[in-house]
């Protein structure tokens, strides 16, 4: 019973903790305020009374979280020494505005530099209680490299995965790929000179090694594998690495160390040799400029044109200042059919985005859609579209990506195969088959089927 009671007022200290910056700070503020009339002396004195009796129940309470949460002194002791002496200083300043001759020299001192050294011991505090949650460089981490330098600490570079579409079967999995990943999310922490839990991250034969808790990779085993597992808590998770606060990896990053710890999690060898599908790599190739709309200068709209658009509730937008094609929504004119598309007409060369999704278009509407010749980015999400005639689209030189999600569409995969330049196609929630093939043309179109899934790891089966 003693130590759950222990262990429940210790888990209070994150509360209690602010109670004094709280107190301190109005003071401060009631001091600045006060500086010439001198009227509110007992009202001062009284503030810093409560922030002396806040600051000692925050030391108590982070002295039991201490003991009771297993942190090593060396972690703490500048943040509990520095707590109590702004215990005592809260008294110090009470017994000032009191004018309570306790201590003599303490009457001679003026009360600004009193005040100085408060500010400064209660910044210095605070500061060591976010190095202890959210590690030592936590205030720093947001500057840049060279800022970070100057003051005296460790910068590890970002690492740029250099991945293009005639070169990734060739780059080395560990060196080029996963290395980077590591480097630029998790070595910041994981280093010789900053080994937290032991581990070190940024070499091969360092990762192989583990840390405190042992090894950290299993092969062909990501629950096992501390490395990815710990990726995939939840960010509010105590155990998820990084730490929040820290940077992130993408969900691409961690999907990929993933499906490397599942081939064995190779040290050598190039990608091709590790036999990753390359849908793992693509979204790392670089991007293009010309993604949502075609690489042309086209002229300008007629303004009639679009506002008798907008007049039926659908929306007409630049795609940028720097171009004259538009973005043309749908999104709250779930009534707008097959008839309605010839309002669209006089715009139909300025049209690259369009979105249909959840209205009442048929597969009729395809007859017209490929009339817009530089239609880039088509949704039809949420349609009555079966794709009976998409293969009207195939002659649309610039259309990148189709939207087809919640549809109806139930073609076989291979109406898309004479598409010119398509490259993704959305199918998740439709009658095709998700364990379909992922991808066409060699790779150079990508299916999504959507419903993504991390795979479960231990903690997923923990009750709380």
């Amino acid at each position: 019973m003693i130590d759950v009671l222990q262990q429940l007022l210790g888990r209070l200290h994150p509360l209690v903790v602010h109670l004094p910056i709280g107190f301190i700070i109005l003071g401060l503020l009631l001091q600045w305020y006060d500086r010439k009339q001198n009227q509110y002396s007992e009202v001062i004195a009284f503030t810093y009374l409560c922030a002396g009796i806040a600051a000692t129940l925050a030391c108590i309470t982070g002295y039991l979280q201490y003991i009771g949460e297993g942190y090593s002194f060396e972690t703490v002791k500048w943040h509990l020494w520095s707590g109590i002496a702004t215990a005592l200083f809260s008294f110090l300043m009470y017994a000032k505005f009191k004018q309570l001759n306790l201590v003599a020299f303490i009457s001679k001192v003026p009360v600004i530099g009193l005040s100085i050294i408060f500010f400064v011991l209660i910044s210095f505090t605070g500061h060591q209680g976010g190095n202890i949650t959210h590690g030592e460089d936590y205030l720093v981490e947001p500057l840049p490299n060279s800022i970070k330098s100057a003051l005296g600490y460790d910068t590890f570079e970002e690492k740029e995965i250099t991945l293009t579409e005639e070169n990734w079967q060739d780059a080395l999995i560990y060196e080029e790929v996963i290395q980077p990943i590591l480097n630029n999310k998790c070595v910041s922490c994981h280093n010789p000179k900053k080994a937290k839990g032991e581990l070190m991250l940024h070499s091969a034969e360092a990762i192989i090694n583990g840390g405190e808790n042992g090894e950290v990779l299993v092969a062909q085993d990501t629950e096992h594998s501390e490395l990815f597992s710990r990726m995939v808590l939840p960010i509010e998770d105590d155990n998820h690495m990084p730490p929040e606060g820290k940077t992130q990896p993408t969900k691409e990053e961690i999907k990929l160390v993933g499906a490397w710890v599942d081939a064995g999690h190779p040290f050598e060898g190039s990608i091709q040799k590790s036999k990753l599908p390359k849908e793992l790599f693509v979204s790392f190739f670089p991007n293009k400029h010309d993604v949502d709309h075609p690489d042309i200068e086209i002229p300008k709209a007629s303004q009639d044109s679009i506002k008798a658009i907008k007049a039926i509730g659908v929306y007409v937008d630049p795609i940028s200042e720097s171009t004259n094609f538009l973005s043309v929504s749908c999104i709250n004119q779930s009534s707008f059919s097959d008839g309605d598309f010839e309002i669209l007409v006089p715009i139909k060369n300025q049209i690259s985005r369009l979105d249909l999704g959840g209205t009442q278009v048929t597969d009729a509407i395809f007859e017209m859609l490929g009339t817009l010749p530089n239609l880039t980015i088509l949704k039809l999400d949420y349609t009555k579209i079966t794709g009976e005639k998409i293969s009207l689209l195939e002659n649309l030189e610039h259309l990148k990506t189709i939207n087809l999600t919640g549809s109806d569409f139930q073609q076989k995969l291979d109406v898309f195969l004479n598409f010119k330049n398509l490259n993704k196609i959305y199918l998740y929630k439709t009658q095709v088959d998700p364990t379909g093939a992922k991808s066409l043309n060699n790779g150079k179109v990508s299916i999504d089927y959507g419903d993504y899934q991390l795979p479960a790891i231990a903690s997923d089966s923990i009750i709380y």
